[in-house]
């Protein structure tokens, strides 16, 4: 199929399920199952599983017509599962059953998904992770704790990467998983952020477990498979929106325009710079959309999460001097509870504010992403690695 005639088709289903499902009366998990259905979730996804098996770059095709006639942004929603979780279960789910379990209740955000990689004693070293998986007839029982797990106070499901093989380099003993979030030994403690909210969590799994069907990926091959939820991850943060002007820099646009008597030639010059970054980033990452292919995102993916989260760091700065000393007006301390927390992640701009500090960290910190960039795309030499090819239980750890 051309090009045009797969955009034509994309655009056909997408104004279909508008005008059976109007997003502005239906229930959400109702419009994105018809969403889903019509393979408008994920276009490059195969038929059957949310998608049309087209080119990856169509997918803003589908978006403009379904957001522009009301419906919801779903990575808002549901950030961990269509951004992360989705790409990978459709990649290496060992059935088409477990496929068709998860994905769509993912889509409809009926089944709300969290990353649980990082850990006390390895965050920006994943691979030196020690969550431990043991095999037990056809169930795996996993034991370890991660840390700065969002939403996984609201997740149903958690992707999952343990040690399998503590004999093998950091890198090559590591298994992939699935792990219901509900189930017996999966215990969630919320990490109170400087917004005052809890969207972080720590998690303490003992004797949970696991069967073997929910495993992703060959055992031992868990590096290879969380290398694609983080590619897909840092494209899905380092994406802007695809309306000229959306995204974080409309907050800044809004501000600007509901408070003309804070208004000065300095900071109109600082919001037209910040307004010309953020739309050479729409446009790179829509050059990028555009000439995908259906395959995922490689490690060009890093240029839009690294410049992308610290633009929005300096977009949330320039609101904050333009409000001046009412910028430090925040009542976010202390209020709310655990589900308040996680059904409102924008909120007042100074809750913004104080969020994008995160930006530079979560998804791998800005160091990663340039070591990433340096040595897969330029092709620069890699950092001395002291302990590669050591078998990680052999590793001194402090």
């Amino acid at each position: 199929m051309g090009t045009d005639a797969a955009a034509d088709q994309v655009a056909d289903a997408a104004r279909r399920v508008v005008a059976e499902h109007d997003p502005k009366s239906v229930p959400i998990p109702e419009f994105l199952g018809a969403c889903f259905d019509a393979g408008l979730s994920w276009v490059h996804f195969p038929e059957g599983f949310g998608g049309l098996g087209v080119s990856r770059g169509l997918q803003a095709v589908a978006d403009r017509i379904l957001q522009g006639a009301g419906g919801p942004v779903p990575l808002g929603l549901n950030p961990m599962g269509y951004g992360m979780a989705a790409p990978t279960v459709r990649e290496h789910a060992q059935t088409d059953d477990v496929r068709k379990q998860l994905l769509r209740p993912l889509a409809t955000t009926e089944d709300i998904w969290c990353q649980l990689f990082s850990e006390p004693g390895a965050g920006s070293d994943l691979a030196g992770l020690a969550t431990s998986a043991v095999l037990d007839g056809d169930t795996w029982i996993i034991n370890g704790q991660k840390v700065w797990t969002s939403l996984a106070h609201r997740a149903k499901w958690g992707l999952l990467l343990a040690r399998t093989d503590p004999n093998m380099p950091k890198h090559k003993g590591l298994t992939y998983f699935v792990i219901d979030m509900h189930g017996e030994g999966v215990e969630t403690r919320p990490l109170r952020q400087m917004t005052g909210h809890a969207e972080f969590n720590e998690v303490y799994i003992t004797d949970a477990r696991i069967p073997d069907a929910f495993r992703l990926g060959a055992v031992g091959d868990g590096w290879r498979v969380a290398m694609t939820t983080l590619m897909n991850e840092r494209s899905a943060l380092g994406g802007s929106g695809s309306r000229r002007g959306a995204g974080t820099i409309s907050d800044a646009v809004a501000l600007w325009a509901s408070r003309p008597d804070l208004h000065t030639p300095v900071l109109r010059d600082r919001l037209s710079s910040l307004w010309l970054r953020s739309e050479a980033q729409r446009l790179t990452a829509e050059r990028s959309r555009a000439s995908a292919t259906v395959g995922g995102p490689g490690p060009e993916g890093s240029i839009g999460k690294l410049v992308g989260a610290e633009l929005n760091q300096h977009i949330y700065e320039f609101c904050m001097d333009l409000l001046g000393p009412e910028g430090i007006l925040y009542d976010g301390y202390g209020k709310g509870d655990r589900d308040g927390d996680a059904a409102d992640w924008r909120g007042p701009v100074q809750q913004r504010f104080l969020r994008s500090r995160a930006n530079t960290i979560e998804g791998g910190t800005s160091e990663v992403m340039r070591n990433i960039l340096g040595e897969r795309v330029l092709g620069l030499p890699g950092d001395l690695r002291a302990d590669a090819g050591i078998a990680w239980k052999e590793i001194p750890r402090g």
